[in-house]
């Protein structure tokens, strides 16, 4: 059971993420959100100077984005209107955890973050996760889940402070405990956006919506039988071979909310009937791939707060996570 938890809160912890330059550390009294966040993040999974807090194992790779044809309806986004040639984007594709060396047959969920390089010099961001909802609705939440985890070691008393805190939050119980099946490959896992965005057109018309992003190639996992045959690295050496056959596609697509959807809370899930605009497809290439990946990754920093015009957040939480992606980077880079 605690070893399950561990594995889960990485994949929870799949939604941190990294950033830029941040103030001098300070006392565990004065520390603010983000800080603790990322304080959280090493007391379950210790700290490994130079990297990530979460997701730390990864693989980077280059391609492009094709807006679809219903996308500038949905908002009068840079990378959203039809243009002449596609979007460079940079993908990363990221183990749920917290630990550099989790092998690839560890049961949780993937991370993949997308870069999207506009005409004019600036960036926007994508980052997300292979599980439909989060665990918690708030950050301050968040924090306390993994503060559970880290404190829930198999000496601990009973009952722990993890299956307490399971006790409280439903959410945080179904998240925890519903399987996550192994993929063949990154590109036959679904992603899920984990906040809402509100997104507005030409026209100022708006739309609350959360991202997918579903593989072209479709949807396929491993039996148990063919995992047990599989490396620590599996994925990511899959996904390089895969691209130096052909492209690897996605569809980004946008799950817009109806009255009744709350969109500040995204450990709710909102039904699979909820109306989908297709924004466009992320292929990558052959030619595309990063050679130095695990290089080419430090210097990278995914923000989901990383917005343009046409662009909000709608979930205070955004604001957390990327704070927190910044404390996480400028550790690393002084641990550099």
């Amino acid at each position: 059971m605690w070893r399950s938890l561990v594995g889960i809160a990485a994949l929870t912890a799949a939604l941190t993420l990294p950033a830029s330059v941040v103030a001098q550390e300070a006392p565990a009294s004065q520390k603010s959100l983000p800080q603790q966040l990322v304080d959280a993040f090493n007391g379950v999974f210790g700290v490994h100077p130079g990297l990530r807090a979460n997701h730390p194992k990864g693989v980077v790779l280059e391609g492009t984005f094709t807006p679809a044809a219903a996308a500038a309806s949905v908002s009068k986004a840079t990378h959203l209107q039809k243009k002449k040639a596609p979007v460079p984007v940079t993908v990363r594709f990221s183990a749920g955890s917290g630990q550099p060396n989790v092998p690839d047959t560890s049961q949780m969920p993937r991370g993949m973050a997308v870069k999207f390089s506009l005409p004019d010099g600036s960036k926007t961001d994508l980052v997300l996760l292979s599980f439909n909802g989060f665990p918690v609705a708030t950050a301050e939440e968040f924090r306390d889940f993994l503060l559970a985890v880290a404190a829930s070691g198999p000496d601990a008393p009973k009952p722990t402070a993890i299956e307490t805190f399971l006790g409280t939050h439903p959410a945080a119980k179904h998240f925890v405990e519903s399987p996550k099946p192994q993929p063949v490959s990154y590109a036959t896992l679904p992603y899920f956006g984990i906040n809402s965005f509100k997104f507005t057109n030409a026209k100022g018309a708006t739309t609350f919506a959360r991202y997918q992003l579903r593989p072209v190639a479709g949807e396929h996992f491993l039996t148990q039988e063919q995992l047990a045959t599989m490396g620590p690295d599996y994925l990511s050496t899959e996904i390089r071979e895969r691209v130096r056959r052909g492209p690897a596609k996605f569809k980004l697509l946008l799950q817009v909310a109806e009255k009744e959807d709350k969109i500040d809370d995204p450990s709710i899930a909102w039904p699979d009937s909820r109306k989908q605009v297709e924004l466009g497809t992320i292929t990558i290439t052959i030619t595309k791939a990063v050679a130095d990946s695990h290089n080419a990754e430090k210097k990278l920093l995914f923000m989901p707060g990383a917005l343009v015009p046409g662009i909000e957040a709608a979930d205070p939480m955004v604001a957390a996570r990327s704070a927190s992606y910044i404390v996480s980077l400028s550790r690393r880079a002084q641990a550099q």
